[in-house]
């Protein structure tokens, strides 16, 4: 049987701006649906359905599929950029989150075990 999985994280939306509050972001992972997929969705509503091998690659080196781009920060950090026609957003995140929500979406999408 298979579960979705629903995490939060927080991230730092960058910009140029002086200030800047985090916001949460959910992480959902649809075994059922899309079991190659991950979902972002962000406070205002928009979401962002990607390839869950891209986060995980990202997580280790640059890499872009699509319109979505990933890849480490320093050693504690991730930056996922989302671009779009209007522009790019740039959203950071630590590490440590995004690879505990691989983890949990491996976990549910693992086989069951024969015996």
């Amino acid at each position: 049987m298979s579960t979705v999985v629903e995490e939060h994280a927080w991230a730092r939306i960058v910009t140029d701006a002086p200030q800047h509050r985090p916001v949460r972001v959910a992480l959902w992972y649809e075994p059922t649906d899309a079991p190659k997929s991950v979902r972002f969705t962000f406070p205002d509503g928009r979401e962002w359905t990607f390839p869950r091998e891209l986060l995980e690659k990202g997580l280790r080196v640059p890499v872009r599929r699509g319109d979505v781009e990933v890849w480490p920060c320093g050693r504690v950090q991730t930056v996922v950029e989302f671009h779009t026609s209007d522009g790019v957003a740039v959203v950071q995140f630590d590490s440590k989150a995004l690879m505990r929500f691989l983890r949990h979406t491996y976990a549910v999408a693992a086989p069951a075990p024969q015996g």
